[in-house]
């Protein structure tokens, strides 16, 4: 499939074969692999960007005629680019008003080569971050612990806004599976003999969780864990750190919007992120510590292992990401509000009284901290590895 679709407005009263020659040197100039449709809108909303270029003025009304067409193929935005040549920036124009007046969104792509290449890049990457997660199906194994209070979802909105299908697993379909997996030897060096003994016990539960992704056919979960430390003596840490670098989305807790954050931030940067609460903030200077018993193992340098922080038991996981660039990144559980924020990752720590891998961020924009303090979207947030808000920021105007 073409990732970028070109479909075409044209007045009737412009000569076809001077318009093609413009349109070819304009297509030209902005370098943009596309597939050319034309004035046929027969597969428009197929790919993972649909570009409607008004090449002329004059077309306000086929614009409105073709609407009825194009609303039954596609609930996306309208984007409109122009050259800006024969008035098509002026009827470019009159169309977005006329979107927005009946309450559709839209946008004029219209510049420089360079940002109009630009700009189709970073929504062909939200377009294709779409297409990956309609149909998707991340399942909720047990309820969500019971502390997290206000980290509800709203199951319609999440599948009509992004087709995601949630599936409800009873912790005793994990507890089951678990039972009947056998115990291996896990050759991995443990630093405690207490830790070398619950390593077979973590390998189980990995399998175990294995198993049910493939049962219920998912591409995630999210895991009321803290119910395996009195259930079966060990916790799941490893097992979602593991089946994160794996490419399946493993959230803790329970947590539904911080498994959705999980999964939108994978579509777009290829790895699940670090899902943990900050610890301290500093409100003058924006640095922050964020820390959790779990990280995907794609995403650090190295790890080791250590116990759970809370219970002192089971296996926890330290890991050391690459000092850099990242991106804080949390959706709530009915998609109306999201936070993105950049920042670096200045250190790693490794201090005995938190949860096993911390890290130390320093926000991009300090004042960006007071959102923790005034207005969080719930404890967990998620951390990626590089700079995404644009690609992130593009995806809810596209939603």
């Amino acid at each position: 499939m073409n990732r970028v679709a070109i479909y075409t407005l044209t007045s009737e009263l412009h000569d076809e074969q001077a318009v093609a020659v413009v349109t070819k040197e304009f297509l030209d100039s902005i370098s943009v692999a596309h597939q050319f449709r034309g004035s046929d809108y027969s597969d428009y909303g197929t790919h993972a960007l649909d570009l409607i270029y008004v090449r002329t003025g004059g077309t306000e009304g086929i614009f409105k005629r073709l609407l009825p067409e194009l609303l039954s193929k596609s609930h996306r935005p309208f984007y409109l680019l122009t050259s800006g040549k024969s008035n098509s920036l002026a009827a470019s124009m009159e169309i977005l008003s006329f979107l927005l007046q009946n309450g559709l969104m839209g946008e004029i792509i219209h510049g420089s080569a360079d940002y109009i290449a630009r700009r189709v890049r970073l929504l062909t990457r939200v377009g294709e971050a779409k297409l990956k997660l309609a149909g998707s199906r991340l399942g909720i194994i047990g309820t969500p612990s019971d502390w997290l209070i206000s980290s509800g979802v709203g199951r319609t909105v999440v599948k009509d806004m992004l087709g995601i299908n949630l599936i409800d697993i009873p912790m005793a379909d994990l507890l089951r599976v678990i039972s009947v997996t056998p115990l291996r030897d896990v050759s991995d060096a443990a630093p405690t003999e207490a830790l070398r003994k619950s390593l077979p016990g973590a390998q189980q539960i990995y399998e175990a969780l294995s198993a049910l992704v493939v049962q219920y056919k998912l591409q995630g979960f999210t895991l009321r864990c803290f119910d395996l430390l009195t259930a079966v003596k060990n916790t799941g840490c490893m097992a979602l750190a593991k089946l994160n670098a794996e490419g399946v989305i493993a959230g803790c807790e329970g947590d539904i919007p911080a498994m959705l954050s999980m999964m939108i931030g994978q579509s777009v940067t290829g790895v699940s992120g670090f899902q943990a609460n900050p610890a301290t903030i500093n409100p003058d200077t924006g640095e922050m510590l964020f820390a959790h018993c779990t990280i995907p193992l794609n995403m650090v340098e190295r790890y080791e292992y250590d116990t759970h922080f809370e219970s002192g038991i089971g296996v926890g996981i330290r890991g050391y990401m690459k000092e850099g660039p990242v991106t804080l990144f949390k959706v709530s559980g009915d998609l109306s509000r999201h936070f993105v924020a950049e920042g670096e990752l200045v250190r790693n720590q490794a201090e005995p009284d938190l949860c096993r891998t911390q890290q130390v961020i320093q926000l991009s924009d300090p004042h960006v901290a007071s959102y923790f303090l005034t207005s969080p979207i719930g404890n967990h947030h998620i951390i990626l590895p590089g700079h995404h808000r644009d690609v992130l920021e593009a995806m809810f105007q596209m939603i």
